[in-house]
């Protein structure tokens, strides 16, 4: 069983220095395959990014993409549900931006807000909640089955070093626009929300999820980048054939 208390906030083995060397040369090789899956077509990628408030989503999508061609890199940030994805069912707004083939698709946040919130907030049945679980791991096996792969990361960022985040946000210019005063009522249910996303780590499995240590940017990245390039290695990438009628003479 999956214990987020089991996994560091930070490594301290780790060598700054080595790892952001490493991590550089990973991104460039994610950007030459990111390029390649696009030309060919035939896989697609789904980058999931959960963690509370101040995990460092929006900083590891921008870190993650440095060395990607723009054409084929598609970012989809979900928030509260409108009343028109209301109105469907819990995946019916996922689905509608799940990527074509060739697309490498970023998810800040993503279903699985359709299970913690709810939980938390108590607004849903357990009954309901407890169907979503199964739903999801079925969801998630039918992109891999059409050659869609679903790399699942949790941002584990500690509680400590949350607050000092959100409070870079009020206290930094640059970061004012990051603030909402929502995220400090959120904080004072940081222990409930990771109770449930214990949960969902554990229950929602079958495309096995990646917890990375979030404290230190340089860690999260590197934890990230590691897994995306030895997955886009795995896959049959190859440059498409020409294709053309006026040059065969």
């Amino acid at each position: 069983m999956i214990k987020i208390s089991d996994y560091p906030a930070f490594n301290e083995k780790w060598d700054k220095d080595e790892i952001r060397k490493k991590t550089k040369k990973m991104l460039k090789e994610i950007g030459e395959l990111q390029h390649k899956m696009y030309a060919q077509g035939k896989y697609s990628m789904i980058v999931v990014l959960q963690g509370t408030d101040a995990s460092g989503k929006d900083g590891i999508t921008k870190g993650l993409l440095r060395y990607c061609n723009p054409v084929g890199i598609e970012v989809h940030s979900f928030k509260k549900p409108t009343d028109l994805e209301y109105s469907h069912d819990f995946l019916w707004r996922v689905h509608q931006v799940c990527p074509a083939k060739g697309v490498m698709q970023v998810f800040i946040r993503s279903h699985y807000e359709d299970i913690l919130v709810p939980t938390v907030g108590k607004y849903i049945p357990e009954d309901i909640i407890k169907k979503r679980y199964e739903t999801i791991n079925s969801f998630e096996k039918m992109l891999e089955d059409n050659g869609t792969k679903v790399l699942k990361f949790w941002l584990n960022v500690s509680k400590e070093t949350q607050k000092e985040r959100l409070m870079e946000r009020i206290e930094m210019k640059e970061k004012h626009w990051k603030h909402k005063d929502g995220d400090w009522d959120t904080r004072e249910q940081f222990d409930q929300y990771l109770e449930v996303y214990e949960k969902v780590l554990n229950r929602c499995n079958d495309i096995p999820w990646n917890v990375v240590p979030a404290d230190k940017n340089w860690q999260k990245l590197y934890g990230t980048a590691t897994v995306v390039l030895k997955t886009l290695k795995a896959l049959d990438l190859q440059w498409p054939p020409l294709v053309t009628e006026r040059f065969n003479k």
